[in-house]
């Protein structure tokens, strides 16, 4: 077991999509001997990237999932999660970061800061995640260091510093200067194996001067020390590195590095990074809340002497049965000692305990704090804490995004449905932004997710991993209903059945709520007009009514309902008679409050040629869309837009063809907005002569 946490940092590589995540990763496996032979990460005919462990993320050249390796490097321990960087995956990068202390966040050097950058750096934050930026593919045409650093400032609001400049760019890429030890650094040998350290390049002095100068201002901010070292012209290397440490420790420095993964550049002066200034376990402060005493918080202690506390942050199922990745924040677990699932509290034997390279495993003996480790055959939810039987401590779980997109789902057979069955179970198990269910009008099988590739990467597993034929129905947006003016209601339930009846009377009034919420229920009961233990039956039978509505069928959200006067009988009034009473009297008063159709509204980034601009605009209008902005830089530019979920079905396709295959977008959830009138009539029409359209 390792002792010395100080010495231990667990790292996420998050990015938007093709910055070379997958293609860094594996050149730190490299050269911290973890592999010995570099794979690329595409193609089928290869054999794909360490990383990319999943044939379908060879094929498609993409990572998935998110994938859990370890090295050491310069004797330190480094856990290294290699994150997805499509969207419609976020929840792999959201459940990476809340189990990580620190993050390199790569940028490609020709585009720079992109749309899915600004998520992942939004993740970060949630998490208060510190992070160093890595500028990569240098060797590119257009490649332009000085602009993505000044993106990372505007864009992000990053202070962001160059710790290095480049030695050269594009076909002349050859190295980094080093701004701390004022080295040239070059890399040489077959993959860059070989660091040759120089005196700085004359024709770059100059520069080199000027640009450390800047760093020594920015970053003297978290030293008094290196402060007065500046002023008596005595800084060291050491004085350098401790303020850079103190500042990305508080999250208010961001270190930039350069080079080029794919050419084998830059890459050792990053984990030397990674080791001298990400946080270990030590200096992060972790909390979860005591269940023994009404969830109060505590502070955990990256102790492996003090009581279990473990995070279930992701479910894998592999060749060797359930894997559970658990991240521990204190104490220690080995082979046969007992935990407890602190939401089932259900007692657990630790069997087999391993630590992972993708998907191959290593069989070890005990791990403490600090550590991130898989356990099998654990029958668990992600997002579970598990704990020593000494104490009740549970984790507060992830931001789990909701789905925005339905599809239907129909096995060929009867053994299809059996191994379907299997399949939906373990992936909802594994993803929880991944939703299956029956539809209980139609009997079909639906599942929801984040995006189309997202679902279709799902039936694609379908078939190939169970061995399962499905046909998928037209997809369906995931609408919702609200009401957009007040109305008052005044609503009586009786119902004479022989022997004691039912009565129940709420007046009061409905109104939408602005701030986002979906449902308020106030009572301003007076004088006991509604018994009081009745009230909670009314909003129960309330809160009844609003999961489908009566224009669509959909869920409805935004209302605050608010009961003032009511009625009761000593005899007929009941738990079930004020339920239906407030689920009769909110189905009552909704036509009148004026129910409209929220539909899902998509942020969109299109990226691609200057000279496609046009159309991509024109395409973002036919689709209801709205440009929010444009930008232009050599000869690429990035369309910005806000589009109905509805209208995005086979945009991909459409983008292709009319860029030549150039142009790539990225859709992402941003809220929900009122539907235009004719579009909304359309869909009530819908509803009401089921089969004329795909919505149900």
């Amino acid at each position: 077991m390792l002792k010395d946490l100080s010495k231990i940092r667990n790292i996420g590589i998050s990015a938007h999509i093709d910055s070379g995540k997958t293609t860094l990763t594996e050149r730190i496996l490299f050269y911290t001997d973890r592999i010995h032979r570099i794979q690329e990460v595409r193609g089928k005919e290869g054999t794909g990237a360490t990383m990319d462990h999943m044939e379908l993320e060879r094929e498609r050249g993409i990572t998935i999932t998110s994938a859990a390796t370890y090295c050491t490097w310069d004797d330190h321990h480094v856990n290294i999660i290699d994150t997805p960087g499509h969207v419609d995956f976020t929840i792999e990068v959201e459940r990476s970061l809340r189990v990580l202390d620190g993050a390199i966040l790569i940028l490609c050097g020709v585009a720079g800061v992109q749309s899915q950058s600004m998520t992942v750096d939004r993740q970060m934050r949630r998490y208060k995640v510190p992070r160093l930026a890595f500028i990569n593919k240098l060797d590119r045409s257009g490649a332009n260091p000085a602009r993505v650093t000044e993106q990372l400032r505007d864009k992000l609001g990053l202070n962001a510093v160059p710790l290095q400049l480049p030695i050269g760019l594009e076909a002349d890429h050859q190295g980094v200067v080093d701004l701390v030890s004022m080295k040239a650094l070059r890399f040489e040998g077959d993959n860059g194996e070989h660091i040759v350290e120089e005196e700085i390049p004359s024709e770059m002095r100059d520069e080199a001067d000027a640009a450390r100068e800047n760093m020594l201002d920015a970053v003297s901010l978290f030293s008094d020390e290196l402060t007065e070292a500046i002023l008596e012209e005595q800084v060291t290397e050491e004085l350098v590195r401790e303020a850079v440490r103190r500042g990305v420790l508080a999250n208010e420095l961001c270190p930039v590095f350069l080079g080029s993964a794919y050419k084998n550049k830059g890459v050792q002066p990053l984990l030397n990074a990674v080791t001298a200034y990400l946080p270990s376990p030590l200096d992060v402060e972790n909390t979860g809340v005591d269940l023994s005493a009404d969830e109060a918080p505590i502070v955990l202690a990256s102790d492996p002497q003090k009581p279990l506390v473990a995070l279930a942050f992701k479910l894998d199922e592999t060749r060797y049965g359930q894997l559970t990745y658990l991240r521990i924040y204190q104490g220690s677990m080995g082979k046969g000692s007992t935990i407890i699932n602190s939401r089932t509290r259900k007692k657990l034997k630790v069997g087999r305990l391993a630590r992972m390279h993708a998907d191959k495993m290593e069989d070890i003996e005990q791990a403490g704090a600090g550590d991130i480790v898989a356990l099998f055959g654990v029958d668990c939810a992600s997002g579970d804490t598990f704990a020593d039987e000494s104490v009740q401590v549970a984790m507060s779980s992830m931001h789990v995004p909701a789905p925005v997109i339905s599809l239907s789902v129909k096995p060929a057979d009867n053994k299809a449905a059996d191994n379907m069955a299997k399949a939906l179970g373990r992936f909802v198990r594994e993803d929880p932004t991944f939703r299956a269910g029956v539809d209980p009008e139609s009997g079909e099988t639906v599942i929801s997710g984040m995006g189309e590739l997202h679902l279709e990467v799902y039936v694609e597993r379908m078939k190939r991993e169970y061995s399962v034929d499905v046909a998928t129905g037209a997809p369906q947006v995931a609408y919702r209903e609200t009401i957009s003016q007040r109305a008052e209601f005044d609503y009586t339930h009786k119902k004479q059945t022989g022997g004691s009846g039912q009565y129940g009377r709420v007046g009061g009034y409905v109104e939408p709520l602005e701030d986002g919420r979906d449902f308020e229920f106030v009572s301003e009961i007076r004088g006991g007009a509604i018994p009081t233990e009745y009230v909670p039956s009314v909003e129960k039978g309330v809160r009844s009514a609003l999961g489908k509505g009566t224009l669509i069928g959909f869920p409805i959200v935004g209302v605050r309902f608010v009961a003032d006067d009511g009625n009761s009988h000593s005899v007929d009034s009941s738990d079930m008679a004020f339920q239906t009473t407030g689920r009769d009297a909110f189905r009552q008063v909704y036509p009148k409050a004026r129910p409209i159709v929220l539909e899902p509204v998509m942020k969109l980034a299109i990226e691609g040629p200057n000279e496609f601009q046009g159309a991509y605009i024109k395409t973002v209008m036919q689709r209801r869309g709205t440009i929010i902005g444009t930008t232009e830089e050599g000869g690429f530019c990035v369309v910005e837009a806000e589009v109905p979920l509805a209208e995005m079905f086979g945009y991909a396709t459409d983008l292709r063809s009319l860029s030549q295959g150039k142009a790539e977008f990225t859709m992402e959830f941003s809220r929900y907005m009122p539907v235009p009138g004719d579009v909304q009539e359309e869909l009530v029409e819908r509803f009401r002569t089921p089969g004329k359209g795909d919505q149900k």
